[in-house]
């Protein structure tokens, strides 16, 4: 039953006309709905959103629940929700198409390519919410708040371009900070490890992701921080 609904979804996602994915990662391109390829690199405002917002990205998206409330709460912004699981970015895709939310897309890809999909300066935020902490040292490179992805993100992001960590696990909120400090490019701006302890500082940090609400429920504190990547 578990695989059937995966391909369901699949074939679904295909449909989906705020959906974008990469098949081929050593030759990275786009296709969009009815697998018709597209080149959005430096033009998703001009071809997918028809404005001039500014664009926010979530990384490691999961099930969209943050790049829709995001999307929800400042419509004058754009926001893309990226992830490599197809079946992850149905719930929402299918979400924003059955709310009518125009300023939220999906693409489906790998984060260690993302700036083939994106022009220099295209991107004004950056939110990771949640994702893969990685915590073997063998592993570090591939924890979205890495110096590797910080190179990744200078590419794409506006110069002073927010990055956004929500997180529960200390280990990786601690790293994020250590690679922020040690970078001089990078500014912390704020940067808590109790979000819920008091009022929550920034109205968007509010919304909560699946996994959040496990992480709650198992009594973990959520962690944030706010910096600039220069």
């Amino acid at each position: 039953m578990g695989r059937k609904n995966k391909l369901r979804k699949f074939a679904e996602v295909l449909s989906f006309p705020n959906v974008y994915e990469c098949y081929n990662v050593q030759q990275p391109t786009l296709v969009g709905a009815g697998m018709e390829p597209i080149d959005l690199k430096g033009k998703w405002n001009e071809l997918h959103f028809k404005n001039d917002h500014p664009i926010t990205l979530e990384l490691a998206c999961g099930g969209g629940e943050y790049t829709v409330g995001l999307a929800r709460q400042f419509p004058e912004r754009n926001f893309i929700g990226v992830d490599v699981k197809g079946n992850r970015l149905w719930k929402g895709a299918k979400t924003a198409l059955g709310q009518n939310i125009a300023n939220a897309a999906f693409l489906r890809t790998r984060i260690e390519i993302i700036e083939h999909f994106f022009a220099p300066n295209e991107v004004s935020e950056i939110w990771i919410t949640f994702p893969d902490p990685f915590p073997r040292a063998s592993k570090e490179n591939r924890r979205l708040t890495s110096p590797f992805f910080h190179e990744k993100y200078r590419q794409i992001l506006l110069p002073g371009g927010l990055v956004h960590l929500k997180h529960d696990d200390p280990a990786f909120y601690q790293f994020t900070l250590d690679t922020i400090a040690a970078d001089p490019r990078c500014t912390l701006i704020y940067k808590n490890d109790d979000i819920y302890a008091g009022p929550l500082p920034y109205p968007e940090l509010a919304i909560q992701t699946l996994y959040e609400s496990f992480h709650l429920a198992e009594g973990k504190k959520i962690k944030y921080v706010r910096y600039k990547i220069s």
